[in-house]
């Protein structure tokens, strides 16, 4: 293939330059809409998926595909916060605005069980998009230090770095291979325990080490309690599940101590990168707090962050000054949301909860609601927040447990 071929999802070799032919979904629309024909059931979705399909840039083995969710916030988010920073009315409808939409989309994926990539492209480029706007706006003015710029730099490629963490293996249990897929009726008649890698290890030889009174690496399982086994059977991905692991809808994938699929990072939140994610979330508020009360300290002079956020006179006098104003208060909208996620993040590891146990024991009405209702204690793994906490910062620490296959 040269730089501007592909080969396309019928399987036929096809070129860039014929995009807009021989595409019979579209051409089917365009006749039924010119006609004033309704379009049978699917038809959009296949015009959709024609359209993702040939939407490709060159590259040197061939056209690349290019996810159709990277591209609206790349387009869409100038052009909103130039349009914001004509006007104080036209700010404060579009900032209004803009979560109402992110939280329809995002409803909208979940509810179709769909995975994009529209939130993490959304989040880094608006990372990209405020510190570009803070180095050509806010700095040229002369009233933030060199030093300062090094360490919101510093913030920023820290936060890179334990998202970049964040985005590896969650602790996926590995699918058994092949066709001899173990069943729940086909489990042996004595005792045997689940890995944590999917596989199963006979009780005899195989150990397991109790972590702030939780399982760690093996669930117990015998054939004498069916309900048991059902429980932590996963029918999808066809293994005994240890404790506290869970089945992702939107992966397809079951992930040891599932705490909940992040749509931000495009993964799931798991044992293996937990850490990496509470990490990620504390220094993301840490630098974005920090280039707020720069740029506010710049443009709203002998004013305090929090009153020159509500009021500050002098915002609007130039346009250089209106569109740093107006990223300081998209920055403190997706704070502010960050901020509720890390809190309620924080509060789980505290009580030793995970989001997916959360919402299974308001489910089952098995959970006490504390706090107003901002954490859920199931109390079944609730050891004190010392120990809450030891058990937290120990995540994927232990050794790997053998497999059957190898005790065997």
């Amino acid at each position: 293939l040269c730089c501007c071929e592909y080969v396309d999802r019928r399987g036929q070799r096809n070129h860039l330059a014929a995009c807009c032919c021989d595409c019979e979904e579209l051409d089917d629309g365009c006749d039924r809409w010119l006609t004033c024909k309704s379009l049978p059931p699917g038809a959009l979705e296949r015009i959709a998926d024609a359209i993702a399909d040939r939407l490709r840039v060159p590259w040197f083995s061939g056209a690349v595909k290019i996810n159709v969710s990277l591209v609206p916030p790349l387009v869409l988010l100038p052009v909103f916060l130039h349009v914001a920073a004509l006007h104080f009315l036209l700010g404060l409808i579009i900032l209004t605005s803009l979560p109402v939409v992110v939280l329809w989309y995002y409803y909208l994926t979940h509810r179709r069980k769909e995975r994009t990539l529209f939130f993490l492209s959304l989040g880094l480029f608006s990372l990209a998009y405020m510190y570009y706007v803070f180095l050509q706006e806010v700095v040229p003015r002369g009233h933030v230090e060199y030093s300062e710029v090094v360490a919101l730099t510093c913030g920023l490629i820290l936060m890179l770095a334990a998202l970049s963490r964040a985005k590896k293996d969650p602790g996926y249990l590995p699918i058994p291979p092949g066709n001899e897929k173990p069943s729940p009726q086909g489990l042996p008649n004595k005792s045997v325990r689940g890995s944590s890698s999917g596989l199963h290890g006979i009780s005899g030889g195989a150990s397991s080490r109790a972590v702030n009174g939780e399982a760690k690496g093996y669930c117990r399982m015998s054939a004498e309690q069916p309900e048991s086994v059902k429980k932590d059977w996963c029918t999808k991905c066809q293994l005994v599940r240890p404790a506290r692991a869970g089945h992702c809808r939107l992966c397809g994938r079951c992930v040891r101590r599932l705490d909940h699929h992040c749509v931000w990072i495009n993964s799931c939140v798991g044992e293996h990168n937990h850490q990496a994610f509470i990490l990620a979330l504390s220094f993301f508020m840490l630098t974005a707090v920090y280039g707020i009360t720069l740029t506010l300290h710049t443009i709203c002079r002998g004013r305090s962050p929090f009153v020159a956020l509500f009021y500050c006179p002098g915002a609007y006098s130039d346009y250089s000054s209106a569109l740093s104003f107006t990223c300081v208060w998209y920055c403190a909208i997706v704070t502010a949301g960050m901020g509720y996620i890390l809190l309620i993040q924080l509060l789980n590891i505290s009580y030793n909860v995970t989001e997916r146990e959360a919402r299974l024991a308001l489910r089952d009405n098995t959970g006490r609601r504390l706090l107003g209702g901002l954490v859920i204690d199931t109390g079944q793994y609730n050891r004190g927040l010392l120990c809450n906490w030891g058990h937290f910062l120990s995540l994927g620490s232990s050794p790997p447990q053998r497999s059957a296959e190898d005790i065997v």
